[in-house]
């Protein structure tokens, strides 16, 4: 019965004479029970018993008490309907040896399981009315503030009510429409009242002789109904996906729509509350021009390319980032960069620092259409020419990156320098592609780990007796630059730059939005950034930030073991479990070269220290101080007024010149989300002779006939 299906038996006519009874539940299922030879039952399987089935067609009109029995088992064309005043008809048909004009009625007087005969209706079409919901109501004198809003009322409940309309007429005065389904005498006019426009319902036919639509579309669904449906989720939800908004609507108004639909759908709403991307591009040199008067001493250039001035490179890096950077962070940056999910695309470029307690503190940012060499190439200059202003007290850089040559090139021509690093996360993910063991992954970890050289060959060994492939591929990229027993520069501990992994929970959504968009969530992430860690290192009444103290205080406990020598004022041999170390409090070193690496004293250090009664506080990196931290967030990143008060940029001459207005526009290319795919040329099809395509429509080869554009 879950099919609402009519079952007939096979070799069996349906008899229905005026003194037998047909018993209707109260829920208009038809439950015909069998009381004598003529009787009709439902339920068991019987061979003169009318049962419902699952693969026999009854067929549940639109109205929600009519029954359309569709043509199965001998019911030719003919229609079993219970309407509005609870009236079961049957359409004449010779095999059911009903007499023609007789129907079957539900008396309103008596109970629902009681069914009397009386005279047959033929042919009952549907009857349906207008209105099923209030809020869709359409009334004669019915007024509207102009002929859209008349338009979209109509347009709702016709969706509402599941039939669609067509337009006759519609001008400044006057607008008429019909039911779309052919024969169906369902019309509406309205009129503007003279003098104001308003719009009035004059005329409506309010029942339908038709069915209503059939199929799961809409032809008043349109992208403007989807979103003007959608709008307030999508005000309250940015993220709200468009494969949402089908489930939706698909729940709440049973209409099935396209993706490409709920996502233009989305779109103009989002461009009402955000603005277009393309607004975005013409506003950046405004957007530029306000940074820089809002946060005196930023940085915000953008730059366009070709005669239509299309969009190339953005530019930009707050004071307050640049001031903390070069005078309390510690002296590493990671470079890295994320591919923007926007209309046209794009990359965005990082460059980020890192605080004393080890946080993220974004310095510069770069949005390129393309991200290649020459990209980079401009990033690290633009790069270079900010610290060069401020590199005054700041010690020599470490570069921490993936292995892209345009980086590394860039690097090298810009920062000769700096000590250059590899990103352990990128090189680690190249070599589990080569080799997908992680066991070998491990191994690798480890070796970038070691302290010491020889710490760093054992475990390359232990790779090399697994794989010697293994162990070649690592050993053809130099270990200066991703080890760290051989890192000449000082890492701090950090043998990865994830700035993206790190950023990824509010940068991902920012990723999508129109260009200018997207720089504003960026800045009023680090103006919140800013504000909280200032706020926090308030409450701070130790002499180093907390991951430092944690670290002094681990070494601490374990130098209470370490026996330790004094040679001079500055030098101490170290001797515990793991063998003897030599310290230099002078030079700040110590054997196991951690002291060097991580800026802080190793346990071995700290012992020597203890035992001439110094200060251990005293000899970490001032990067690692609490009054240092503090000063790292002691400038404001300050907010941006809104768009709608941005004047117009212009540049006039001293002398009263022309104005002139730089106008950036979109990229010209406008290529498919993600990477371009590559395909792969196997070596056995190299030579393989190409197949030729011929077309049957010009005789021609080389294209297909859906592709001929060949006139004939």
């Amino acid at each position: 019965m879950a099919n609402h299906e009519l079952a007939l038996g096979q070799a069996h006519s349906l008899d229905l004479r005026q003194a037998h009874t047909l018993g209707l539940s109260q829920a208009h299922d038809l439950a015909l029970r069998r009381s004598h030879d003529h009787s009709l039952g439902l339920g068991h399987s019987h061979e003169h018993e009318l049962a419902l089935g699952q693969s026999h067609g009854l067929a549940l009109a639109p109205h929600p008490h009519e029954l359309d029995l569709s043509d199965n088992h001998g019911l030719h064309g003919h229609e079993l309907t219970i309407a509005e005043n609870h009236e079961l008809a049957m359409d004449h048909n010779p095999d059911l040896g009903v007499s023609s004009g007789q129907e079957l009625v539900i008396s309103s007087e008596q109970p629902p399981s009681v069914v009397t005969s009386q005279a047959l209706v033929t042919p009952i079409r549907q009857s349906r009315a207008l209105v099923a919901d209030p809020s869709h109501e359409l009334t004669v004198g019915q007024e509207f503030p102009d002929v859209k809003s008349c338009r979209r009322a109509l347009r709702d409940a016709a969706i509402a009510l599941h039939f669609e309309i067509q337009t006759v007429k519609s001008d400044k005065t006057r607008f008429t429409a019909k039911c779309a389904s052919e024969g169906c005498p369902w019309r509406i006019h309205a009129a503007k009242l003279p003098g104001v426009p308003t719009f009035t319902i004059r005329t409506i036919h309010a029942q339908h002789t038709c069915e209503g639509i059939t199929h799961l579309g809409h032809q008043q669904a349109s992208v403007g109904w989807v979103a003007s449906s959608m709008e307030d989720r999508l005000r309250e939800n940015p993220s709200y996906k468009p494969k949402d908004i089908l489930e939706d609507i698909h729940r709440l108004h049973g209409i099935t729509l396209t993706y490409k639909q709920a996502w233009r759908g989305k779109e103009r709403i989002m461009a009402a509350v955000r603005g277009s991307f393309e607004e975005g591009y013409r506003l950046l040199p405004q957007y530029c021009e306000q940074i820089k008067r809002t946060n005196p001493g930023s940085i915000a250039s953008v730059y366009g390319i070709g005669p239509d001035n299309c969009f190339q490179r953005l530019f930009i890096s707050f004071y307050a980032s640049i001031y903390g950077f070069v005078n309390a962070c510690r002296p590493l940056l990671g470079l890295d960069r994320t591919v923007l999910k926007s209309k046209y695309l794009g990359t965005l470029l990082f460059a980020t620092g890192f605080d004393g307690d080890g946080a993220l503190f974004p310095l510069a940012f770069g949005v390129v259409d393309e991200e290649n060499e020459e990209s980079w190439m401009w990033f690290l200059s633009e790069l270079h020419n900010l610290l060069e202003m401020n590199t005054e007290n700041m010690p020599r850089l470490t570069i921490l990156s993936d292995r892209q040559k345009g980086i590394v090139d860039g690097v090298e021509a810009n920062f000769p320098t700096a000590f250059h690093g590899f990103c352990m996360r990128h090189l680690s993910e190249s070599f589990r592609k080569e080799f997908n063991n992680p066991m070998l992954v491990n191994l690798l970890w480890e070796a970038a780990y070691a302290l010491t050289v020889i710490e760093f060959e054992a475990k390359i060994l232990e790779i090399e007796e697994i794989s010697q492939d293994a162990a070649y591929w690592i050993r053809r990229v130099p270990p200066r630059l991703w080890a760290t027993a051989y890192f000449e520069g000082t890492r701090f501990g950090h043998l990865t730059a994830n700035i993206v992994e790190s950023l990824n929970t509010w940068m991902l959504e920012a990723s999508g939005l129109p260009i200018v968009q997207m720089m504003e969530s960026i800045r009023r992430q680090l103006m919140t950034w800013f504000n909280e860690r200032r706020e926090t290192s308030m409450q701070w009444n130790s002499i180093l930030v907390p991951s430092a103290e944690r670290r002094v205080a681990d070494a601490i406990d374990q130098a209470r073991n370490y026996q330790v020598l004094r040679a001079n004022e500055a030098e101490f041999e170290v001797i515990s479990h793991e063998g003897t170390n030599i310290v230099d409090i002078r030079n700040r070193c110590c054997l196991c070269r951690g002291w060097q690496l991580y800026g802080l004293p190793c346990s071995h250090a700290v012992a020597a220290l203890i035992s001439c009664r110094q200060n251990v506080n005293r000899f970490t990196e001032s990067c690692f101080t609490v009054t240092n931290y503090r000063k790292t967030y002691s400038q404001t990143i300050h907010p941006v007024p809104d768009k709608t008060l941005w004047k117009e940029l212009s540049e006039n001459a001293q002398n009263g010149g022309d104005k002139v207005d730089i106008v950036i526009a979109p990229p010209k290319s406008l290529r498919p989300p993600g990477r371009p795919r590559k395909k792969r040329v196997r070596a056995e099809d190299r030579d393989r002779v190409k197949r030729v395509v011929h077309c049957s429509r010009c005789n021609q080869t080389g294209h297909f006939r859906t592709t001929c554009t060949t006139p004939i």
